[in-house]
């Protein structure tokens, strides 16, 4: 309850501070090339339940097509003011509005798509009682995860088989100790991780 109340009251004040910075993406974004503003992605929420997360457009239109993963931060699909908002990681700003309404957090496992869940093991399925995050210990930990994917022969299985089941085991982590003392570390250390 708690939680829920502060990131009500977070998300709603964050973006109303924000909407200056929001309008001049939008008009970038608008400037560069053709498509909508937002890229919608169904995702698997909490008790698996798919909702829509909001992002920035960041790629041209029809690139998911192409591939669910991105490949490096000079992925061709990816436009310049993409790429700007991809390392900064502003195309994720919008995701307050799904905090505000309440299918996000600000901390929580990141959500997947269908395709990935559907991989996880039946004890993998405990990271879904969790309400997913803008930000977790797996997003600090594979912010370089583009690059990796990038430099991968098979990009798609490495995810799979390498990547994904540590990030598991890092969201079985944050269930296990999550509380607002947590949750406070893990939003300074992203915004540290930013900033550097």
């Amino acid at each position: 309850m708690i939680k829920r109340v502060f990131d009500i009251i977070f998300s709603f004040f964050g973006l109303i501070l924000l909407l200056p910075l929001l309008l001049i993406i939008a008009l970038l974004i608008k400037l560069e090339s053709k498509g909508p503003l937002f890229y919608l992605q169904t995702r698997v929420g909490r008790h698996s339940k798919d909702f829509k997360i909001f992002k920035f457009r960041t790629m041209f239109v029809g690139s998911d097509k192409k591939g669910l993963l991105t490949l490096g931060d000079r992925d061709p699909r990816i436009t310049k003011t993409g790429y700007f908002l991809r390392k900064y990681k502003l195309d994720e700003l919008p995701q307050l509005i799904n905090v505000f309404i309440g299918n996000m957090s600000f901390v929580g496992p990141r959500p997947e798509v269908r395709k990935y869940v559907n991989y996880y093991s039946h004890e993998d399925l405990i990271v879904l009682n969790a309400k997913p995050g803008i930000t977790d210990y797996a997003s600090i930990m594979y912010r370089d995860e583009a690059e990796l994917l990038n430099e991968a022969s098979n990009p798609e299985q490495f995810y799979i088989e390498n990547i994904m089941p540590k990030k598991i085991e890092l969201n079985k982590k944050y269930i296990n100790s999550q509380g607002l003392i947590t949750d406070f570390k893990i939003i300074v250390k992203t915004i540290q991780i930013i900033i550097s």
